[in-house]
């Protein structure tokens, strides 16, 4: 610990930053894979019991007023707002009367919902439908389902019960194994507005297939994880959307390295090309 505090101090933020992945300490990246399947093969994976215990229980805080909201599990006193993803939810609302219909895709347990609720809670409708995994489907649908949130197993599900005219993606898309497919099914489905948030990019020419390891101070858990080339991830995305913003999120997330490869967190504000 005091090692830490030490570090924290005296140590610039960028040689931080440098020093993660050896030091072994916050989230960090390790290693280059050649495929999903093999990075899969060394990492612990997502559907682990004991992350959903812990996000279970730090949410049943949020909902019971005993904290203002969690991320990743994590309890915070105050709610710590994505300016950004509001702005774009907000714009989706103005446009559709004020009828919010938001499709969190890997939303967890509704943590996105519990952050952005106080700045929505004037709209005359709100919607919030997360899709996930089923054992986080099950658990939101027994605990946490009210009229405005509510859990489902698919988009096409939660497509035909909340009519989203929004679709939020928050540090979700470097953990699905084909994301392309994920970008092509919401950008087939109607959906006018998506907003990307907390996602890793890199100036490297190509996509990066790594590890990224999760603080022990949260939980002992590692996944299998992409690193997006900001070039080709634009690409892909103005094919059939028209870019309304890009923001930074390292104010939340900071940024990280994995063997030289600067790695930075960020996000998207989009809405589709009138002719797609």
């Amino acid at each position: 610990m005091k090692q830490k505090k030490f570090a924290k101090r005296w140590l610039p933020p960028a040689l931080i930053e440098r020093l993660r992945p050896l030091l072994r300490r916050g989230i960090y990246f390790s290693g280059q894979y050649a495929n999903w399947l093999s990075a899969n093969r060394d990492a612990s994976g997502y559907d682990s019991g004991q992350i959903l215990e812990r996000v279970m229980q730090a949410t049943l805080k949020v909902n019971s007023g005993e904290a203002a909201f969690e991320r990743d599990s994590v309890l915070f006193d105050e709610v710590i707002h994505s300016f950004p993803v509001l702005a774009g939810l907000l714009r989706a609302a103005t446009e559709n009367g004020g009828h919010l219909s938001v499709l969190d895709f890997g939303g967890a347990l509704g943590s996105s919902y519990y952050q952005c609720r106080n700045f929505l809670s004037f709209l005359p409708r709100l919607q919030w439908g997360v899709v996930e995994q089923p054992h986080f489907v099950q658990c939101g649908q027994s605990l946490f389902r009210t009229d405005q949130l509510d859990f489902f197993f698919t988009i096409n599900e939660a497509q035909e019960k909340v009519s989203p005219n929004v679709a939020l993606l928050s540090s979700v898309l470097q953990y699905v194994e084909k994301p392309d497919e994920i970008l092509d099914e919401l950008a087939d489905s109607g959906i006018r507005y998506l907003i990307i948030d907390r996602t890793p990019f890199s100036d490297s020419c190509d996509d990066v297939i790594t590890v990224q390891h999760v603080s022990a101070s949260i939980y002992p858990a590692s996944y299998a994880c992409r690193i997006f080339s900001r070039k080709k991830f634009q690409k892909k995305l103005s094919e059939k959307y028209e870019v309304l913003s890009t923001f930074d999120g390292s104010a939340i997330d900071g940024a990280n390295y994995l063997d030289g490869l600067r790695i930075e967190f960020g996000g998207v504000i989009l809405c589709k090309k009138q002719d797609n």
